[in-house]
């Protein structure tokens, strides 16, 4: 954060200054209270100079580039009214050391008339300040509120100024105090309305000092009948005056602080559900009431005192409702805004954030970090979600105790983390980039478990100004590239990048089409059986005919599809498909027709509650019996609790059997295949064509486990007679590879059924003898 910490409290005389002369009236009134003295000009001296030093406070906030024009606004407005109120308090001060008898000019027209311009200044500044959005019981409640303290504050004005002014023969000084005293009220209720309102663009300490000068401001007079007894020319304002122009000065001084602060964004507050400030307006109501009623007889006393409790109670007791209401909105507010599980910040408060640092008021660079666990879902898959919900919280705060206080880390969702970099130049953001890398270097151990991490990070360099949503598509992009890199790495986003994910995104705008405009199709690769070489049936493979790259296999398309969400309406093409081919082939076919239907299923598909009745209703309109469908699932798709294993259950008791398909390839174990709603093993290639001593134990291994469950057992990627006779002797039965045939289309696939033949080559020898 640098030297912006320091200059976020900057080294000022004039508030010391304001608080000296505050405090020299303060003790000039007091020493002339006990023993009045001369001349009397020292004491309107401090209420003179007062207004100087805190209209050039004023001005120096309202020059301060770094806060927003609404604020700069707001405290110009200030300037302006102190200016006013000072030359009318200067004028009054004049009226009354020129005067022989004081109380006829202590408020003079020229006085009243810029005082008056000077409280309507301070209103109208109130009043242009953006308050916010508010619904209409909101407004209403600050209304509510803020009459409630303009009543509070007429009953003191009346009680100790109006109701005296009031009896005096002179017409001009009743009417003068009656206009001062609607004044009054309305700059207490312009005030209270601000105080109570959710406000952005004033600071908050600021404003409370604002409030407090205001208060004492309007207080002070209303003990004029005690000065003026012991001094006719002593004044509650000698005193007050100058206090207020200090608090007022510090407020200032305040708010330009929180101005040359690290965070110079604008952070709406949170809204406060109840304010004291009208309840305190109550109180001070009651004790006037009190203290009215003690002078008269003791029955109307009693009854005073009862109503006075009575209300203190209902008091009490509505505020500790709303200390409790307070309380569980402070935890739904903070619910809505970060994650459950890490408690970072979620999706929507990061937004809210990154919109923050892009929209300061002075140009700085901005970057945001994309980090993604490249093995997480292995661990959620094989060890299970507590596991790897335990990882998660250990990488959140790894990750938030390695940036800066300014920063902010947030979950967007699953594995994947960002940060906001505020005032981050490359530079910065690399040395972040290595604090996070060297956090997640070190594995976290959970629930038993020493779990490494794998985690690529993208970054994104911005400025203020830059949207935030190019920014975070820049950091997605620089992100999947690093995943090419060994290990945990990082990349900054380079304009070359975008041609690759544009390319995916394209890719997938292309899939969509072709889901639904004929370019895909299915091949077929016959299962057959080891013995006799004869078909017992197929698996269907998506291919895409792609009218620029040509064909395309599964595994240029497929990653796409998963990330866009299409492989739900891909997969349900391709079982729609296969049926409706399976169907067809029975019909003309008969007894050749395949024994059974091989398709590839996906995790999103298992996912899907209604996806064991989707099958179902295919089966039905197909007219096929459910034990010629064998649906492949992988072992990480067995594994994954709740809707997965429930299709499972249900897609079995339809009658369709399951496969787990690449055996052996992942965290295989007897507990997977005895707990696992399954009927079939494939075993992976990489085992079929394994050679140890002229043996393939794995193979030996899996079909000796498959015969004491009583599962059936496929071996895939058979390519040589050996590999075939070598799974023969150790007991499988039926297997597919390049040995017997490829992929084939559908009407290729149907000459075999039509002349039925052993796919087990002949020999060489045999052709040749």
């Amino acid at each position: 954060m640098g030297g912006s910490e320091v200059a976020a409290t900057p080294r000022d005389r004039l508030v010391p200054a304001s608080g000296a002369i505050a405090a020299l009236a303060v003790l000039g009134v007091l020493a002339d209270y006990l023993h009045p003295f001369e001349p009397k000009a020292v004491l309107w001296l401090p209420s003179v100079l007062g207004p100087i030093v805190t209209f050039l406070a004023f001005l120096r906030t309202a020059r301060t580039t770094t806060l927003p024009e609404p604020t700069r606004r707001f405290w110009r407005h200030l300037s302006v009214a102190l200016a006013l109120v000072g030359i009318g308090i200067t004028v009054q001060a004049f009226e009354v050391l020129t005067s022989d008898d004081p109380a006829d000019n202590h408020t003079g027209p020229v006085m009243l008339a810029f005082c008056t311009a000077g409280v309507g200044a301070i209103m109208y500044a109130l009043f242009r300040l953006p308050l916010g959005r508010q619904s209409r019981g909101e407004l209403l409640r600050v209304f509510l509120d803020a009459g409630t303290v303009m009543i509070a504050a007429a009953v003191f004005i009346w009680h100790y100024a109006t109701r005296d002014a009031l009896g005096d023969s002179d017409r001009t000084a009743v009417y003068t105090s009656l206009f001062v005293t609607v004044i009054a009220l309305l700059a207490v209720f312009a005030v209270a309305k601000f105080v109570l309102s959710s406000h952005l663009y004033v600071n908050n300490g600021a404003l409370r000092l604002i409030a407090a000068a205001m208060l004492i401001g309007a207080v002070g007079p209303l003990f004029r009948g005690p000065f003026e007894a012991a001094d006719p020319y002593l004044f509650p304002d000698m005193a007050c005056t100058p206090i207020v122009y200090f608090f007022a000065t510090m407020a200032a001084m305040r708010q330009r602080a929180a101005g040359l602060g690290a965070r110079r964004d604008i952070v709406a507050p949170p809204r406060r559900s109840f304010s004291l400030l009208p309840y305190l307006a109550v109180a001070a109501v009651d004790g006037l009431l009190l203290a009215v009623t003690l002078r008269r007889d003791a029955d109307e006393l009693a009854v005073v005192v009862a109503a006075v409790l009575t209300t203190a109670l209902v008091v009490l007791r509505q505020l500790i409702a709303f200390r409790d209401n307070n309380r569980l909105l402070s935890e739904l507010d903070h619910g809505a805004t970060h994650d459950a599980l890490t408690q970072l910040p979620n999706r929507a408060l990061f937004h809210t954030r990154l919109q923050q640092a892009l929209t300061g008021a002075t140009d700085r660079p901005v970057a945001v970090a994309l980090i993604d666990l490249d093995d997480f879902k292995e661990v959620n898959d094989t060890l299970g979600h507590e596991v790897g919900d335990l990882l998660l919280v250990g990488v959140a705060r790894r990750l938030a105790d390695c940036v800066r206080a300014g920063d902010t880390v947030a979950r967007l969702g699953g594995d994947e983390f960002v940060v906001v970099l505020d005032d981050a130049d490359p530079a910065a953001a690399d040395l972040a980039a290595e604090r996070m890398m060297n956090a997640l270097r070190q594995p976290v151990y959970a629930d038993g478990h020493e779990l490494p991490i794998r985690a690529s990070i993208g970054i994104a360099d911005g400025r203020t100004g830059d949207e935030p949503s190019v920014l975070l598509r820049h950091a997605d992009i620089a992100m999947y590239a690093a995943k090419k890199l060994a290990g945990t790495a990082y990349l900054h986003y380079e304009p070359s990048m975008a041609a690759h994910g544009t390319e995916h995104a394209h890719l997938g705008a292309e899939l969509r089409a072709a889901i639904t405009g004929g370019q895909l199709f299915l091949l077929y690769q016959p299962i057959v059986s080891l013995d006799d070489g004869r078909v017992l049936g197929c698996e269907a493979l998506v291919r895409w005919a792609h009218p620029a790259r040509g064909t395309l296999a599964p595994d240029a398309f497929i990653p796409v599809a998963e990330r866009t969400g299409l492989i739900v309406p891909l997969g349900r093409w391709v079982m729609r498909t296969a049926f409706a081919q399976l169907a067809e082939w029975i019909a003309a076919y008969g007894e050749p027709a395949p024994g059974v239907l091989n398709v590839n299923v996906s995790a999103r598909d298992l996912r899907e509650p209604g996806f064991a009745d989707e099958v179902g209703a295919l089966l039905r309109g197909y007219g096929l019996a459910p034990d010629r469908i064998v649906l492949e699932i992988t072992e990480t798709m067995a594994l994954e609790p709740g809707q997965p294993v429930t299709n499972l259950h249900r897609l079995r008791a339809l009658g369709v059997r399951v496969s787990l398909d690449d055996f052996g390839t992942g965290h295989s174990t007897l507990t997977l295949l005895h707990d696992c709603p399954i009927d079939e093993i494939k075993l992976d290639r990489s085992f079929t064509q394994a050679q140890v001593d002229g043996r393939p134990p794995v193979a030996a291994a899996v079909i000796h486990l498959a015969q004491a469950l009583g599962l059936h057992a496929v071996a895939e990627g058979v390519e040589t007679a050996e590999q075939a006779e070598q799974l023969l002797a150790l007991g499988y039965t039926a297997a597919q590879g390049y040995y017997f045939a490829r992929p084939m289309p559908a009407e290729k696939f149907g000459e075999l059924l039509r002349e039925p033949t052993s796919l087990t080559p002949v020999p060489q020898w045999q052709m040749t003898g």
